[in-house]
């Protein structure tokens, strides 16, 4: 299985007094060349709430282009890449299909590891409303979409860029998926084996 990153988005912690905390980093940047990435995730990009956002575990979030086109016909317009907050934009890949444990390389040098979903909150709904798209029960659409991206954990360092390819190394075979994980976890359906 193959797919590649379409586009690569830091962000730095912002003043927001319309999140819970104060600040927010949803707010990405695309860049344009290369980024290194090690085990807290890309240079350039920090996280704003460490309670729930950041760490080993969550050094990367991948959201897929193809999720991104389907909520851009809900919504009725366009959603650029990087809007959910995502550090990398994926294409071709099914990111909610992953096995929890899998691993890809992406590009020739990085290794990243999928370990969980990620779990909407009241700063993502609200950086959706303030960007003009319709936010009403926000967090129970995107639940029961049941497509919520990945969060990666850093194998191996190195760089990424758009334009890398992504590789599936290693599948664990347990048959979890990030999106039959999430449904479990949210209430929505029981876990499913691939």
């Amino acid at each position: 299985m193959t797919g590649h990153v379409l586009s690569v988005h830091v962000g730095r912690p912002r003043e927001a007094a319309w999140t819970t905390i104060g600040r927010t980093s949803i707010d990405k940047t695309t860049v344009p060349g290369p980024v290194a990435v090690g085990a807290l995730g890309l240079a350039g990009d920090q996280v704003s709430n460490l309670r729930h956002h950041g760490g080993p575990d969550k050094a990367v979030y991948a959201f897929a282009r193809e999720d991104l086109d389907r909520w851009a016909a809900a919504f009725e317009r366009p959603v650029p890449d990087g809007t959910f907050g995502e550090n990398l934009t994926t294409a071709g890949l099914d990111v909610n299909d992953a096995e929890v444990g899998e691993r890809w390389r992406i590009g020739s040098d990085l290794v990243v590891e999928v370990t969980m979903f990620r779990t909407p909150c009241s700063t993502f709904k609200a950086w959706l409303g303030r960007n003009g798209y319709d936010d009403r029960a926000w967090l129970r659409r995107f639940v029961e979409d049941g497509r919520p991206g990945a969060y990666l954990r850093v194998v191996v360092p190195g760089p990424v860029a758009a334009g890398d390819a992504i590789e599936v190394v290693h599948q664990p075979g347990r048959g979890v998926t990030v999106a039959s994980w999430f449904a479990q976890a949210m209430g929505t359906a029981a876990p499913e084996a691939r």
